[in-house]
């Protein structure tokens, strides 16, 4: 006796084939997904989002802009909250509308981005003043407009230099303060430079 197979349609063998190649070709296509560049890690943990070639500019509570952040890569980590960025270009506008400049090789924006930490080849800039901070590490309080070095500092205005262990500014009144082994070069002011 001969076993007979029920005479099913051709039609039902090809929507069967259609069925399986449509299956084995979505698994191929989610296998073969790529991301648009490396995916940054951090000791913090995985980040939520990163950004590149991106500007940030955050405003206070009038809707005035106090500090802007330029920078080709940008990187947030949901578990501690920080912002993490490579080379950032920072602009900040104090209450008397002058425009003070700062960077350095990587930054480090805080919990509800503050402080802000430039770290490697930090400087920070006052173009009005005519003078310019390098240090190692500069952090900046911007609820308190206050800026210090936690390393050693080197301040140039025009000819003079100086140096010291620690440096402060407050960036409403303008104001700042070398201490500790202050040592520097201080040649006349020319007219020019003075006005």
């Amino acid at each position: 006796m001969a076993l007979r197979l029920p005479n099913i349609p051709a039609k039902f063998w090809l929507a069967l084939l259609v069925l399986a190649l449509g299956g084995l070709l979505t698994v191929i296509e989610q296998r073969d997904v790529s991301l648009p560049g490396p995916v940054p890690s951090d000791a913090a943990g995985e980040p939520d989002f990163y950004l590149e070639g991106a500007r940030m500019t955050r405003f206070d509570a009038r809707g005035a802009p106090y500090q802007r952040l330029e920078t080709p890569r940008l990187v947030h980590t949901p578990a501690d909250d920080v912002i993490r960025t490579k080379t950032p270009d920072i602009r900040l506008y104090d209450d008397e509308g002058r425009t003070w400049f700062a960077g350095g090789d990587s930054g480090r924006l805080g919990p509800n981005g503050n402080p802000l930490t430039l770290t490697g080849n930090a400087w920070l800039e006052a173009p009005e003043e005519g003078w310019r901070l390098e240090t190692d590490t500069l952090v900046y309080d911007n609820q308190e407009r206050h800026a210090w070095s936690e390393s050693e500092a080197r301040l140039s205005q025009y000819q003079q230099r100086v140096r010291g262990e620690r440096f402060d500014a407050w960036i409403d009144t303008a104001r700042m303060r070398l201490t500790d082994n202050v040592r520097g070069v201080h040649p006349p002011i020319s007219e020019e430079q003075g006005s």
